[in-house]
């Protein structure tokens, strides 16, 4: 008897080993060419970090940081303020809708920024508005007030 001669008495636990041996065969689990695929592969973990610190914008295209409502201002210069106010009135963006001045965004009241273009000589009460410089001005020029 020959030890080419020899034979199992009992069957094999393991898989026989396939390809170039190793658990795994040919890639041995890291896919397919790339810098990922080789020996002692280092990756630059700052641009993992940048990755990973991007925020998951789903559905919103690649790369589109821009908020999703956008808050819409609309402007009034004064000008336009003086033909339609009364003395007394107290202006806001909802009296300035039904006054026709500006429209309504979506459904909702914009923001409205008072322009100072024009004189203005009317006593009028400014609430839930933003108001430049030169318009607050000529309204407390005019004895009105910017609440």
């Amino acid at each position: 008897m020959q030890l080419h001669n020899l034979k199992r008495t009992t069957k094999r636990n393991k898989p026989e080993k396939v390809g170039r041996g190793g658990k795994r065969g040919k890639t041995s689990g890291r896919g397919t060419k790339g810098q990922n695929a080789r020996s002692g592969r280092k990756k630059r973990p700052e641009m993992s970090d940048i990755i990973k610190a991007m925020p998951k914008l789903r559905g919103r295209g690649k790369n589109i940081n821009t908020p999703i409502v956008k808050t819409v201002i609309r402007t009034v210069n004064l000008i336009k303020l003086e033909k339609v106010v009364t003395a007394g009135d107290k202006v806001t963006s909802r009296y300035l809708v039904e006054k026709g001045l500006i429209n309504k965004v979506g459904g909702s009241y914009p923001t409205v920024k008072i322009l100072g273009f024009g004189d203005f000589s009317k006593k009028i009460e400014v609430v839930d508005c933003i108001v430049s410089a030169s318009a607050k001005e000529k309204i407390e020029k005019a004895g009105g007030k910017i609440v």
